[in-house]
């Protein structure tokens, strides 16, 4: 498979449904201005919080509207994954930011 090749395996262009986790809290009432997303919030026993934004968006465009706001609220992304809560596999498009696992 050339280079080429695998660029063109890449589907960018329809709806796919994303789970996005940040570092800290983000209350429910920002769930609008990032295309309805279902936001959870969770904290550990050490009181550091993330919060997990699941939701289907259209194209990379509305990803991309995501991403700016979270990025404006200066909320480190830790995790993106694409196809959560589908049938598809959790790993299936995922990509790691930040060195997270």
């Amino acid at each position: 498979m050339t280079k080429n090749d695998a660029i063109n395996d890449i589907n960018f262009g329809g709806p796919a449904t994303y789970r996005i986790v940040v570092k800290g809290a983000l209350s429910q009432d920002w769930s609008p201005r990032l295309e309805g997303m279902t936001i959870t919030v969770t904290t550990s026993p050490s009181g550091s919080s993330h919060t997990e934004l699941v939701g289907l968006l259209r194209d990379q465009a509305q990803l991309n509207g995501v991403l700016e706001t979270l990025y404006e609220l200066h909320l480190p992304i830790l995790r993106i994954e694409e196809g959560a809560g589908s049938d598809q596999t959790a790993n299936q498009g995922n990509v790691k930011m930040g060195g997270q696992q």
